[in-house]
């Protein structure tokens, strides 16, 4: 059985689904502070229960599979971008 690559997000359909996934866990975030390349658990004070509870609505609302490997891909929010426009 062979697994098909996931589909692509455009960047602004990334950018939203990070942006929402966020907010779903810190809603009072001000995420427009943010710099594109800052640690997003230690700007947040994600706890690992904060973390993985964006990476589960991540990957629900977005249809990706993310891993435990794919973790390092998603410490700021130019990577977590980055991450969902690739194809792999």
């Amino acid at each position: 059985m062979s697994t098909t690559p996931p589909t692509p997000l455009s960047p602004d359909q990334a950018r939203e689904a990070v942006r929402a996934a966020l907010l779903g866990i810190v809603p009072d975030a001000e995420l427009d502070d943010l710099r594109p390349d800052e640690n997003l658990r230690q700007a947040l004070e994600l706890d690992s229960l904060d973390f993985l509870t964006f990476v589960r609505r991540l990957a629900g609302d977005t249809g990706r599979d993310i891993t435990e490997d794919d973790y390092l891909r998603l410490e700021t929010f130019d990577s977590c971008v980055e991450f969902l426009t690739s194809g792999s």
